[in-house]
This record gives C-alpha cells, structure tokens and sequence, in this order.
C-alpha cells in the first residue's frame, strides 16, 4: 500500500480524534484493511481497536458495517464517533420507525460511514438482502472472542456469522477482540473463515497498572470500603458478582461518605443511563457494578478497579481491570477472592447446558485464574505469558514484585515435574503426567516404565503435584498445545527451565505441596484435626539474633511506613534466625524470602548476621 494512504489515515486520526500518531499495531491492521485484505487484531482493552475499523471505513468507498454484542456499546460509539464529526448510526430494537427509515436513505444516499448492528439482527434474511445492494466498506465484528466456545463470553449467535465470508467474498472482514488466547484466536479464525488472513496480536502490557489480590478474610464489603477509603477523590470501579451486591455495597459506600452508584441489568433504563453519564463527568465517583457495566465505556482517568468478587477468567480480569488507567497515569487493580468464589464459579460451569469438552475449557479457565490470584510470580507477567506472549519481564509494581506475599520453595519438586515432561515428550496431558510422577500409569509401556522419572513424585499428592503443574504452566516454564480439546503438557522456556535445573531460579509456591497420604483412595491427606506448630523454635543462643533482626525490621518498615509484618513474618526470622544463612542462595532457600525480597533486603539481613558474628 502506498505511504501516502497511511500519511491519510494518520491525518483523519489527528484531525477527526485528536491523537498525533498510531499506537502499538494500529497501523499495520489499517494498511491491511485499507488493501483490501481481512485480518484478525488483538489488541488489549484501551488499544485502540475501534479504531482500527473506523478510520479505514471513512477512507474506503461504501459502507462500513460494524457487528457489536451489545446495545449499550453500540450507542456509545455510535454517540462519540457523532461528537467526533464522523456519519454514524446503529440499527436495533430499541430505535424508532423514523430513525430506522433515516438511517436506511443516508446509506443509500452513500452518507453514512459507519453503520453498528447486532449479529442477530445483521442475519436476517431481509437485512443481508438489502445489504447486498449495498456497497460495502468493510465489515468489522467487533468482541470476537464472542464467537468462540474456547473464549470467556462465548454467544451461539456469533456463530453465524461465518457466512459472511460467502455472503460478501469480496468485503475485507477485521475481527478484533481484547482478550483471547492462542487456542480462542484459533477457533476464531476457523470460525469466520479468516484462517488465511493476517493476524496481529500486541503486547498485552499495561505498565501503568499496579496489581495485587488478598484473600478474602471476614466481611469482603467491609474490605471494600477500606480499600475506598485509602483512595479518597479518586474515580473508581468496583465490580460485584450479584444485582444486591452492587446495591448494598453502593449503600455502604454512601453510607461513608463515598460518591457511589450500583449499576446493573436490572435497573430501568433511564436510570441506569443517568447514573452513567454522572460517573462519565464526575471528577471522583465511584460505579459499583456487575460485568454488565465497562464495555466499550472510555472513561480515561479511572485511578482504581477493585474486584469485591473474582472475575470468571484472566481474560474477563485482565478486560476489567483495562478500565483503569486508560489515560497512561498510575492506576490499581485490586481483586479479593476466597476458595468460595472458586466452588461456585466451578458450580456455575456445571450447571451450564454446554458440551463437555468447553465445561473442562471453562473448568480450566477458572483454575488458571485462580492460580494467577494465589500465586507467587508477577501477576501481569503471568496474564502475559497466558496470552501467548514470550520474553516478558516481571513488572516490578504488583503486589508480588513488591514481596509482600509470603512463599515456600518447591523448586526440588519443580525439577522433578519438568524432567518428567521433558522425558515424556510433551505427548500426555496433566492428568497422565501427574500419574508418571506417582507411578500409577495403568499399564505403563516398557519405555515409560523405565524412565527414571516414572514414580519419582509418590511424596506428593496428586491435588500437590496439579497445583505445582498450573504453577509452572503460569510461570511460562510448560506450556500446554491445544492438540484439538485435549492439551498436551511440553516444556516451554528452555532457557528457564535450565535455570530450575541447575538451581539458580527458584520456583516458589504460596503454600506447600500436598502430601500423599496412602491410605486414602485419592491419595490426598486426611483433614488434620489442629493446626501443626507454627513458628521455629527458638532457643536461647538465638533469641539475640532474632530480636536484632526484628529491629532491623522495624527500621525499616517505619522508614517505608509499613506494618513490620509486610516486610517479614516473625516465623521467618525466626528461621533465619536458627539456620544463619551464609549467602544469598541459601536465605533465598528459607519460608517467606521469595524473590522480591530476597533483592529488596537480602543483602541487609546478612549484614545483620555478619554483625552479630563480628
């Protein structure tokens, strides 16, 4: 494509939206576009997707069609591509009759640029009849995850527009989503029909987002309120799992002071767009909503996105979360969860009236969300590394780069569940490979038998070593083929897989493996009675190293006005204490030093050993 017609684009993007210049792989979705050629984009939430669509439909003759899931997003655009200048109309069911006739003689009048329709209403019969007297632009399907069964949102109806391909074989089709991931962009690209076409997938980094997760303990809204507080004269969005529970978290913020609205499907209409365009212009308001409340709503200067319940993937997280920050400046995801939300999100999946096969995808969505919140490596590395995307560093500004989350180390089990895979040869699924580690593959063939690493885990039980195995799937060290449904487990980063096998990158767990107990049928222990003793002992030759460590604690949390505990738990002292670490390899291998602190304040601890030796 000539220069000449991107330098085009690049001024309709200046002068019709404001913005100098393309942003991440804007221009490389437009230029193909603009040559007439389909393509899929993945571009993350606040990326500009919109875009990629509505620039080429104003530079290229006809209409440019726009298939969207939802009325709300539909007149949102269709709202702010009017204010922006630009000839837009959408066409649902809540239009009047003379609307609809008004719309119908400025597309066959050639004055309309961009017209946004539901997927259900685009094929009827009686539309794409009167559509194929139209010249065509382009046709955009907008949250395209929506026509996978593999993806977060999946809707039966968008699944018929895979003849869209037949219909208008000469229209260049972009289907553009936020969130999907390899296996999703997949199904996409058979299902529309786009499997020879260009797909561009941006980088899913969000620096300006600090994340972190707590568990929740006691009254989760009373959490809520807390988090707000901290957080005074800031736009925030708190999404809650039920209609009541956006209502009575709303009261309760009220109740404090805090400028806060519920928002849901429930509300009558014309409440729910008044309550809306208060939060749009508010400086500091606060929306508490379910899902139903976020799409395609840009309002740039949200500082906060707390989750009161969980999401129900890393997909709908890391979309819900994209509503903060929009703008570039620093802003927070915030997210509270509990082994509860878990059982009732896989209770959810049960009850759905789906194929096996997509309850299993759903089943293990949910789990790698939940590994994600509980585990111990950089989250926004983990959501990129789930997306596909290689060679991603730790973000530096999450709860867990920051090592404010106590870890053990599992990196001797690590070894042996990578040395099993790699002797496997990335030809089983999970469930086989915990079976190799535990020895009880029903009859093992000869050269499964024999391998060195068949039964080398009979320590572990096998919720412990499934635990570790979704640890090591999300820290990018296996990786899963989708292998048609049923995902075959293989090594992924080489390089850090040598790394954990010669010990010079540790693999960290929130909690230990657990033990395998033989007694049981499921070889998972049986519920222990009391708690086991918590904390190291400590003797009276180590209690003035111990308390010489927790001064050095309290100096230091007061210098970053910190609770002591943040920085270290009196039990890891306590070990430190005992076990007097003589370098930074053997500390690193004490409960609660995972990475972040071990930088932070490893070499601070040892100067208070070596102090108390000299």
């Amino acid at each position: 494509m000539p220069a000449s017609r991107l330098d085009e684009a690049r001024e309709i993007l200046r002068r019709t939206f404001g913005h100098a210049e393309f942003r991440g792989r804007q221009a490389e979705v437009i230029a193909e576009i603009l040559g007439g050629r389909s393509a899929m984009a993945v571009l993350p939430t606040g990326g500009g997707k919109s875009v990629c669509y509505q620039i080429p439909a104003m530079m290229r003759p006809g209409l440019g069609l726009v298939v969207s899931p939802l009325i709300a997003l539909m007149a949102d655009q269709v709202a702010g591509l009017q204010q922006s200048g630009v000839s837009a109309a959408r066409l649902d069911s809540t239009g009047e009759a003379w609307e609809r006739a008004d719309t119908w003689e400025k597309i066959e009048a050639g004055t309309l640029d961009l017209l946004y329709i539901s997927p259900e209403g685009l094929m009827q019969p009686s539309m794409l009849e009167r559509l194929s007297r139209t010249p065509l632009a382009l046709i955009a399907i907008d949250e395209a995850h929506c026509v996978s069964q593999w993806g977060h949102d999946f809707r039966p109806e968008y699944r018929m527009l895979g003849r869209l391909a037949d219909i208008f074989p000469k229209v260049p089709r972009l289907a553009v989503t936020a969130t999907a991931d390899a296996r999703t962009r997949d199904d996409i690209r058979a299902e529309l029909k786009l499997e020879e076409s260009a797909e561009f997938v941006a980088s899913f980094a969000r620096p300006e987002l600090a994340l972190s997760a707590e568990r929740k303990r006691g009254n989760a809204h009373k959490r809520v309120a807390e988090l707000v507080a901290a957080r005074p004269d800031r736009s925030g969005v708190i999404y809650a799992g039920s209609r009541d529970g956006t209502e009575k978290l709303a009261e309760l913020l009220r109740s404090e002071g805090v400028p806060a609205h519920a928002y849901h499907a429930g509300l009558e209409k014309g409440l729910r767009a008044q309550r809306l365009e208060t939060f749009l212009e508010a400086d500091a308001a606060v929306m508490v909503a379910t899902i139903a409340f976020g799409m395609g709503v840009d309002k740039p200067d949200v500082r906060y996105v707390i989750h009161a319940d969980p999401p129900a993937s890393i997909e709908a997280y890391w979309q819900e979360i994209g509503r903060a920050g929009r703008d570039g400046d620093p802003a927070e995801g915030i997210t509270l969860y509990g082994a509860s939300d878990m059982a009732w999100a896989y209770r959810r999946i049960d009850g759905r009236e789906v194929d096996d096969g997509v309850k299993q995808v759903q089943s293990r969505k949910v789990r790698q969300l939940y590994t994600m919140l509980d585990g111990t490596t950089c989250r926004a590395a983990g959501v990129r590394r789930y997306f596909g995307e290689e060679g991603v560093d730790a973000c530096g500004v999450c709860d867990l780069c920051l090592g404010t989350v106590e870890t053990i180390d599992a990196t001797e089990a690590a070894q042996k569940a990578l040395s099993a895979a790699h002797r496997m040869g990335g030809r089983f699924g999970r469930g086989r490979l915990v079976e190799h580690l535990l020895g009880k593959t029903k009859e093992p063939s000869s050269f499964e038998a024999g391998l060195t690493t068949f039964g080398i885990g009979k320590e572990f039980s096998p919720t412990g070593w499934r635990d570790l195995i979704d640890q090591l799937l999300f820290d990018g060290l296996l990786r899963e083929d989708p292998n048609d449904g049923r995902p075959l487990v293989g090594l992924g980063d080489i390089e850090g897989v040598k790394a954990v096998y010669r010990g010079e990158r540790r693999v960290a767990l929130r909690q230990g493996l657990e033990e395998h107990d033989p007694t049981t049928r499921s070889g998972k222990p049986r519920k222990k009675t009391r708690a086991s003793s918590a904390a190291t002992a400590i003797g009276p030759h180590d209690q003035p190293l111990f308390e010489a460590l927790r001064a050095w604690r309290r100096d230091e949390a007061h210098r970053q006005h910190l609770p002591p505990y943040v920085i270290f738990h009196d039990r890891t002292l306590a070990e430190i204490a005992v076990k007097k670490p003589g370098g930074l390899a053997t500390l690193a291998a004490i409960n609660g030093v995972g990475e972040g602190k071990l930088e932070r304040y490893g070499e601070a601890v040892l100067a208070v050993l070596r102090g108390m030796d000299a």
